[in-house]
């Protein structure tokens, strides 16, 4: 097995905000994995404020040694090799996982969403996320979305009132509501979910700090609609943790180190009765298309990346009443949409 990458940035639409941080562009570390002439395709997307760059990334995927296992890859057994290499580094360790699961579906024929028993007619919409902004920009990026059915609202700011009047001045569509830590008392965290759900808002996420954890409880027993965790739930441990304060948990590829985790957290959180979201960061295709393997499974879908961003190393993925189309192609199903230079790694 030959790895390669390659650095690059993704510039966004219109600057992203949210509770505490707002940034115009997002850096990706880019990755190939080949094997017997076929190549996998995965990435690792990287706000800075998640503690990972390219340079972080180069300097962990420097690291690995692939190659041990060309006479016999076998998933599990590379990523678990992967994970012990170097703490941390989920989204690096991401795009190893991403670009495996993409050349083990073309290697065997199959697309990836059929190596975890994903059904394509499961798939839930998924909704198209509106940052943190003025009234005439949030009303663009509510008119851009045109093609979802479901709003996802970054609010946490001095604005969530008027955020919501403004969508609501334009649109009926059913709202996914992400603080992102933002509320800090929960009596008036409570008293703005209250008003959220009678304007349309089917859930609120990580309404309160991570840290929080009796507030994120209590406001869980008295919320009108269901809470979700996601920066208190990282990876496969934090799943258990999330019982008794969240109703449910929003998993992303970045955070968790990819595919394979992602699944067992599903099915962890389905044992424990916690409702489940599949997201993402600002990711292209690639990413997107590992995350769509996976959505089946979950109740709701924040899949978004593509459509927000500008510079598309991979073709847009097909949207059908609001729901990605799972294509019945090996690998991930991806299409570059411009030939990409790759470094060696």
């Amino acid at each position: 097995m030959k790895l390669s990458f390659s650095a690059f940035d993704l510039q966004l639409k219109y600057p992203f905000t949210i509770a505490n941080f707002s940034r115009t562009s997002t850096p990706l570390m880019l990755t190939q994995i080949e094997h017997e002439g076929i190549v996998g395709f995965g990435e690792a997307s990287m706000p800075p404020y998640l503690g990972e760059s390219h340079q972080t990334a180069v300097d962990f995927l420097s690291k690995l040694n692939l190659k041990q296992f060309s006479s016999n890859p076998n998933i599990e057994e590379i990523l678990n090799y992967v994970d012990a290499v170097a703490p941390g580094n989920p989204a690096a360790k991401a795009s190893i996982d991403i670009a495996l699961h993409d050349l083990m579906g073309k290697l065997n024929d199959k697309p990836c969403y059929t190596l975890f028993n994903s059904q394509p007619n499961q798939m839930p919409v998924t909704s198209c996320t509106i940052g943190i902004d003025n009234p005439e920009i949030v009303k663009k990026k509510v008119l851009d979305a045109g093609e979802f059915r479901v709003l996802k609202v970054k609010l946490g700011g001095a604005n969530d009132r008027e955020m919501i009047e403004t969508i609501r001045s334009i649109t009926d569509k059913p709202l996914y509501i992400d603080a992102n830590q933002g509320w800090r008392d929960k009596y008036e965290a409570l008293d703005k979910i209250n008003w959220l759900a009678q304007h349309g808002a089917m859930f609120v996420e990580q309404a309160m700090p991570k840290t929080m954890i009796d507030e994120n409880a209590w406001l869980t027993e008295n919320c009108p609609i269901p809470t979700f965790g996601d920066e208190s739930v990282q990876r496969f441990a934090d799943v258990e943790k999330a019982k008794g304060v969240f109703s449910g948990i929003n998993i992303k590829l970045m955070k968790c180190t990819g595919m394979l985790e992602a699944s067992k957290m599903i099915s962890r959180a389905r044992e424990l009765d916690l409702q489940v979201m599949i997201g993402c960061m600002s990711e292209t295709s690639c990413a997107i298309m590992a995350a769509a393997a996976l959505a089946p499974l979950c109740d709701y879908a924040d899949l978004d990346g593509p459509w927000l961003t500008v510079n598309k190393p991979f073709e847009d993925p097909v949207l059908n009443a609001g729901k990605i189309v799972l294509p019945q192609i090996a690998g991930l199903g991806i299409r570059h949409s411009y030939k990409m230079e790759i470094n060696i790694g």
